[in-house]
């Protein structure tokens, strides 16, 4: 008979995504004591006490810094995202802050909610005070981009077509980026140099311990007078205080970005969204996919695709019979998985492993079903994680 999994589901999750998981080998609910694994958006799960039965975390999004991944790599429980579902959505509304930004849509509104609409020169009024709010047109400025992955690769693209020009910089583009970049893009050689040489800046990087404050009072000063800078990634990708001072000492026009925060609140020359960067029926639906996607692939046959904690594994069905073993990355860990399945008889069919900084992920096809015995001879080798046998119902 089949496994059946229980997924304990702690935010609304697309029911397009929902709808992939089978009723016949799924059980998905909110109060799931001892769930199989764990589907989430934005629920913070640090400081919270997350079950032993817990094999594979889903976050139907691409940031996972509301997950306690390192706790959970000690564990062997890989943590999936999905990353690029959001990305068309994120890079429309970075279109829009440019937008917003450039031509002083924010105050113009201000200006306009403020006004007496009894009052009888009214428009009189409105000519008058719109002159403040001159702006000026995207054709032509230049756009830095800092953090070319899926997001940054197709703001630039959208930028490109509306005539401007663009700079950007990411040390760690991958393959797959590289060949989505416009070839229009000119290639900085550094942050410093994309914040000196665009009007708009927006960043598109994780946050990690290299990018904390990435943009801060030691290089906010580069930029040029009157730029913008854009943050729609992670609060913490910026110093809040750094853009405060420059926009109090008019080296900065404007701060678009997508997290309030109380040292931003009331600034009239920034504009905090409520965190809106993939909130469109399309991005959650289309994350939601490919996580649950994700998820159901692990776990019933222990592939993995898109985990931030473990290497992408991916071995072709040759036999009913498998096992994936998580295990730290350390000398002869596929010598002990070798011998100790040859002491119990079992005759290795495919296998493959991969690494990933401390942590490596093996797959192992046998020829013939495996004992209890022989997981609990695995699970007892020095360094090993976890381990599953995950039998083909078919």
């Amino acid at each position: 008979m089949a496994e059946r999994f229980d997924i304990l589901v702690l935010n609304a999750i697309s029911a397009g995504g929902l709808s992939r998981l089978p009723v016949a080998r799924y059980r998905v609910g909110k109060d799931l004591a001892a769930p199989d694994a764990i589907l989430l958006r934005s629920a913070d799960l640090h400081g919270v006490a997350i079950a032993p039965s817990v094999r594979a975390i889903g976050r139907a999004g691409a940031g996972t810094n509301n997950i306690p991944v390192q706790a959970l790599s000690a564990r062997g429980v890989p943590v999936f995202n999905a990353p690029g579902a959001n990305a068309n959505a994120v890079k429309e509304l970075v279109l829009a802050g440019m937008f917003i930004a450039a031509r002083q849509i924010a105050p113009a509104l201000r200006f306009v909610a403020a006004l007496d609409v009894t009052q009888p020169d009214l428009d009189k009024t409105v000519e008058e005070g719109k002159k403040a709010f001159a702006g000026y047109e995207l054709q032509g400025q230049t756009l830095g981009i800092v953090g070319l992955g899926k997001i940054g690769c197709l703001v630039a693209d959208a930028a490109i077509k509306l005539g401007m020009q663009v700079l950007g910089y990411d040390p760690e583009i991958t393959v797959d980026a590289a060949w989505s970049l416009p070839s229009q893009v000119k290639r900085a050689a550094s942050v410093n140099e994309v914040l000196k040489g665009a009007q708009f800046v927006s960043l598109h990087v994780p946050l990690v311990d290299t990018t904390r404050g990435l943009v801060n009072s030691a290089n906010i000063g580069l930029m040029r007078p009157g730029a913008v800078l854009m943050n729609f990634s992670r609060e913490g990708v910026v110093d809040n205080t750094a853009v405060i001072d420059a926009l109090n000492a008019a080296s900065l026009s404007a701060y678009v970005c997508d997290f309030p925060h109380a040292s931003l609140h009331g600034h009239p020359q920034v504009v905090a969204l409520p965190h809106l960067g993939a909130s469109t029926r399309e991005a959650e639906e289309n994350c939601a996919v490919m996580v649950v996607d994700q998820l159901r692939d692990y776990l019933e046959h222990g592939q993995i695709i898109n985990a931030v904690n473990f290497p992408a594994v991916h071995m072709v069905r040759e036999s009913p019979f498998r096992i994936a073993i998580a295990n730290a990355n350390v000398p002869n860990m596929l010598g002990q998985i070798s011998t100790t399945m040859a002491h119990a008889g079992l005759n290795i069919h495919n296998m493959v492993n991969k690494s990933r900084g401390e942590m490596a992920y093996t797959l192992v096809d046998v020829e013939s079903a495996v004992d209890p015995g022989v997981l609990q001879a695995l699970a007892a080798i020095h360094g090993v994680l976890a381990v599953r046998y995950l039998p083909d119902p078919k």
